[in-house]
């Protein structure tokens, strides 16, 4: 349990955070992106210091700050496992405040690229009828995204058997 907030009867709902190293996933990824503008603005700043210093200092400016960005955003994704559906909470300042009732789902999607597989995470993706109840849950341990997408589908596929 990583959070725990209450739900409207007044019990507590354990919120469960993702995997912190989806941060550190992020953070390559962005450095990778930047790699080659970090590298021209260094070429610039050693050609022509006068404007190639300004440059290179307001990209690690940006840097720093899109580094700090992404550990916000990863600290606010959780989810909890309700008696009728999987909800997902992400964002600071926008929110967003997925419900995905088992019934409605239709099957579950793993997927993990190399940076995430070699950092232990997967990204969970639940599909519905409905592209408005669908949702997802990135950086998830690949043995919690395992077990969860088996869960969800067996979830899924008795709720709707039942129906």
């Amino acid at each position: 349990m990583d959070g725990i907030t209450l739900d409207e009867a007044g019990g507590a709902v354990p919120w469960r955070r993702v995997h912190p190293r989806l941060a550190t996933g992020r953070r390559i990824a962005v450095l990778l992106g930047l790699a080659p503008v970090l590298l021209g603005a260094g070429v610039l700043a050693w050609v022509h210091p006068a404007w190639g210093l300004p440059v290179l200092a307001g990209i690690i400016v940006v840097l720093a700050w899109v580094w700090w960005l992404v550990g916000r955003q990863v600290a606010a994704i959780s989810y909890v496992e309700l008696e009728d559906d999987l909800v997902v909470r992400t964002g600071r300042v926008w929110r967003t405040l997925s419900s995905i009732p088992y019934g409605r789902i239709q099957y579950v999607d793993l997927s993990a690229g190399p940076i995430a597989r070699r950092l232990g995470y997967a990204r969970l993706e639940v599909h519905t009828a409905s592209p408005s109840t669908s949702g997802a849950i990135p950086g998830l341990p690949t043995a919690e995204a395992e077990r969860l997408r088996a869960r969800l589908s067996d979830r899924g596929e008795a709720l709707r058997a039942g129906l």
